[in-house]
């Protein structure tokens, strides 16, 4: 059987939604909120004790935005890029925080405080441009707007 030093987290992941494979992807989730994201030996773990197979499991979070295989800062920005957002300002919003953190899309600031990913929509067309901060989503925003919020975290 495979162990991890996150052990104990899956077997509370696991718990909570009953063993259940077809809760694969609230199980995910959880551990990705308690964790930080997803290693590889959890996800052969989760797999294991789901008796799924270690691709679909990897498949699935590596297919939704909220879920991450790699590390992230304390605060994962992450920043839409569909075409609603974009006709209403979101490029300018977009090249504002890329500059203001000092990094592209798909990386972490050196000290480990944000990391920035493009994703296809976060679902909130109507208030374009949008960012989302962990869990938390900001609408309407601008670039000095963008820019005020960062700065506060």
């Amino acid at each position: 059987m495979i162990t991890t030093q996150y052990s104990a987290q899956i077997q509370e992941a696991l718990h909570q939604f009953h063993h259940d494979r077809g809760e694969l992807v609230p199980i995910l989730r959880h551990l990705n909120d308690a964790i930080g994201y997803l290693p590889k030996d959890v996800l052969a773990e989760v797999s294991e004790r789901l008796h799924v197979s270690e691709s679909h499991v990897y498949g699935v979070a590596t297919f939704y935005s909220m879920l991450s295989t790699e590390k992230k800062g304390q605060f994962a920005v992450k920043l839409c890029e569909s075409a609603p957002c974009h006709v209403v300002g979101g490029r300018e919003v977009i090249k504002a925080i890329k500059t203001h953190l000092g990094i592209d899309a798909g990386e972490t600031t050196a000290d480990g405080k944000f990391s920035l990913d493009m994703v296809s929509c976060l679902g909130v067309c109507g208030v374009g441009p949008v960012m989302m901060v962990n869990s938390e989503t900001y609408g309407n925003l601008t670039p000095e707007k963008a820019i005020e919020i960062l700065s506060a975290l």
